[in-house]
């Protein structure tokens, strides 16, 4: 016999769905469009007058590559790419390895007191103002330079670019260690594996994507670094940021609106990137 007392399931209508849906609220979605408009506007302009055939970055007269060509053939911005890369790839690949032993040692492990601490120290450096850390950083380099006749030349950029992005690779190789399933990691236990082994064979391939978002995000965050660079860079180590900074100083030309194309560029193709690799692992 039916239970008639059984409470009936609340099922909410078309009109109070939209009431309680936020992007139906009055003024929601002028202010996204604003708030989109006034992010991508300012980048839409430089990638139209990087493709300018006039010297002028405010007058339009015909398209042209150019600059690019200029940007190609210019062995100054071509070292200061160079310079870029070097640190960006050693600091990404140190700051990767050292966030997926933070995350797994965060993560995989028993929660003990004390645990919340590691958090804030580990993001910490996502708080504190970036010319803070610069100051201090300079701080201890000079500091291994008096006291000990240290100086690791360009090296000093990359420990301190890979200390940095510590924080920004960790965020999404703990995101997709906390949503993974730990039943086939607890399985693979079972089956007699041993910890390498099913770190290697179940947990590894699955915060692959995870490994991969924190890696282009460490990158990104590096090669773009200005304030720590400017501090920390000794002389003839001038990044690609560092270029452009010090070209704007005389006026915004053609030539720089390349370079951030170019920047631009590579940053989409990173992020269509990870996106691919995303779905195929989904399939």
């Amino acid at each position: 016999m039916a239970d008639v007392t059984a409470p009936v399931p609340f099922v909410a209508t078309r009109r109070q769905r939209r009431m309680l849906d936020m992007t139906y609220q009055p003024g929601f979605r002028a202010i996204a469009y604003f708030c989109l408009f006034m992010l991508y506007a300012p980048i839409l302009v430089l990638v139209i007058y990087s493709f300018n055939a006039n010297r002028s970055v405010t007058i339009w007269t015909g398209f042209s590559i150019d600059w690019f060509i200029k940007v190609v053939n210019n062995d100054q911005i071509k070292n200061a790419a160079l310079t870029s890369f070097k640190i960006a790839v050693v600091a990404t690949i140190g700051a990767t390895i050292a966030a997926t032993a933070a995350a797994l040692a965060t993560t995989r492990t028993t929660p003990y007191r004390g645990l919340a601490s590691v958090y804030v120290i580990i993001n910490l450096p996502l708080m504190v103002p970036e010319i803070v850390t610069a100051v201090a950083t300079l701080s201890f380099f000079a500091m291994g330079r008096t006291l000990l006749g240290i100086d690791l030349g360009l090296a000093n950029l990359m420990l301190a670019h890979m200390v940095f992005c510590i924080p920004f690779a960790y965020l999404p190789i703990r995101a997709r260690l906390e949503d993974m399933d730990r039943t086939l990691e607890q399985a693979a236990a079972d089956l007699y594996a041993s910890p390498w082994h099913a770190f290697r064979r179940v947990t590894l391939p699955l915060l692959t994507p995870g490994i991969i978002a924190g890696a282009m995000l460490a990158f990104i965050t590096s090669i773009d670094d200005v304030t720590i660079t400017t501090l920390v860079a000794g002389p003839g180590q001038t990044t690609l940021p560092i270029y452009i900074f010090g070209q704007i100083r005389r006026g915004v030309t053609p030539e720089t609106n390349a370079v951030s194309t170019i920047m631009l560029a590579v940053s989409v193709l990173l992020v269509s990137l990870f996106f691919f690799l995303a779905q195929r692992r989904k399939k």
